[in-house]
């Protein structure tokens, strides 16, 4: 007798539930299922109604049961097309050729959106690359396009480039910068791939960006001279003072081998606090970076000058910005220091991609954002090898997370 359980709750759609088994041995719910046989047999390629040749049977893993890993029995109609041709209806329930249900997949898709594939893989028994692959096709079946030749009402948009691992498999990432979405993932780092991604991009929508929001290489920068010619470059804050810090870096260690040793112990350990700014050090930090500087003028003039130049992005005149910008450049060619004359001179080359700040109050805020997300998926991944796998999840980090993992019908409630 079969047991009377709408396939409403259960979701297994032209089946019928004769049993559901425990396997004390394996310690698995069973759900044993028969096809409905009211239900037409239908060729899965052309639509058309069919004879039933035969009856197969799968197996397919699907979401925990009561607390035991749960396995469907299945029967599918073998569908009777011709004489030499015969095919297996559709599975509502299952994909062609899967081992796993539906919204099992849609589970541990869902899980890697949040945990290592490796915790994935043995909290539910399942092997690495069986985890990735299934997150790696859900992924693939459900992220929206980005289609550049789709793309409208652009104004602002930023690049930058993400590796898979450090020094592997390096990508361009491209962002509208107005709405923060994810528009673009390419792979490749050079002027090229941006070039052949902005050329995708219809005519019209080109031509009201007005500007590109990125670091100091040069790649993008030609791309945009390329394509945009009448875009303005914008050169983050964050980049430039990321370069700053190389600078005070480099100095600090050419003082720590000309200092005496009492000079050493004062310049050990003080990296972060020369980065750090003064109102968030503690008293005691403060006391430290104090005797710091009163004894090392190079360093303290460092530290001042660090200061001064952050102070460059509270303008909103392009022009009185660039004449702030030249006089800390006239201070930093006055010093004895190879590095800050170094750094003054990449300063005065890229004058007007940093000072173009004034004009469109541009960061790179939700690029970094993106770049710590993609960080993550890094981490917890443990060493992503499959290069079109970590596109997707640098697609899927532009999603809103609000849709449950176990439930597949609507978004979280708070």
């Amino acid at each position: 007798m079969s047991i009377n359980i709408s396939s409403t709750i259960l979701g297994l759609g032209g089946q019928r539930v004769n049993e559901i088994r425990l396997n004390k041995y394996h310690q698995t719910v069973h759900v044993i299922c028969q096809r409905d046989k009211r239900r037409t047999a239908i060729d899965p390629i052309t639509g058309k109604k069919g004879t039933v040749n035969r009856y197969v049977h799968r197996q397919v893993r699907d979401i925990p049961f009561m607390g035991y890993p749960c396995y469907l029995e299945i029967e599918l109609a073998q569908v009777f097309i011709s004489k030499n041709e015969r095919r297996i209806e559709q599975c509502e329930f299952v994909d062609k050729g899967c081992r796993f249900s539906q919204r099992f997949c849609h589970m541990i898709s869902g899980l890697c959106r949040h945990m290592s594939i490796q915790a994935v893989s043995r909290h539910l028994d399942i092997r690495w690359e069986t985890v990735k692959n299934i997150d790696k096709a859900y992924l693939e079946k459900t992220l929206p396009a980005l289609d550049p030749g789709k793309l409208k009402n652009l104004k602002y948009i930023g690049v930058d480039e993400v590796a898979r691992a450090k020094g592997h498999d390096y990508m361009t990432v491209i962002y509208d910068m107005l709405e923060g979405h994810l528009i673009g993932v390419e792979t490749g780092r050079t002027s090229d791939v941006f070039t052949d991604f902005l050329r995708q991009i219809p005519e019209e929508v080109l031509e009201n960006i007005e500007a590109v929001a990125m670091d100091m290489g040069p790649a993008y920068q030609k791309s945009v001279r390329e394509v945009l010619p009448n875009a303005d470059i914008v050169f983050d804050r964050f980049h430039v003072m990321k370069n700053f810090s190389d600078v005070i870096k480099n100095q600090r260690r050419i003082e720590f081998r000309r200092a005496n040793k009492p000079g050493k112990e004062l310049i050990k350990g003080c990296h972060y606090l020369l980065l750090k700014n003064e109102e968030k050090l503690t008293e005691k930090q403060s006391g430290r970076l104090n005797n710091l500087l009163t004894e090392n003028q190079n360093l303290n003039i460092l530290y001042l000058m660090k200061e001064q130049l952050q102070t460059l992005w509270n303008n909103r005149n392009i022009d009185m910005m660039k004449a702030e910008l030249e006089q800390w450049c006239v201070m930093a060619d006055q010093t004895n220091m190879t590095y800050l004359k170094t750094f003054a001179k990449s300063l005065r080359k890229n004058r007007d991609g940093i000072c173009n700040y004034a004009k469109y109050q541009l960061t790179s805020a939700r690029i970094e954002a993106g770049n710590v997300s993609i960080g993550l998926i890094r981490k917890r991944a443990r060493g992503i090898r499959d290069t079109e796998y970590f596109k997707l999840k640098i697609r899927q980090t532009s999603i809103p997370d609000d849709k449950s993992m176990f439930y597949l019908t609507g978004n979280l409630t708070h």
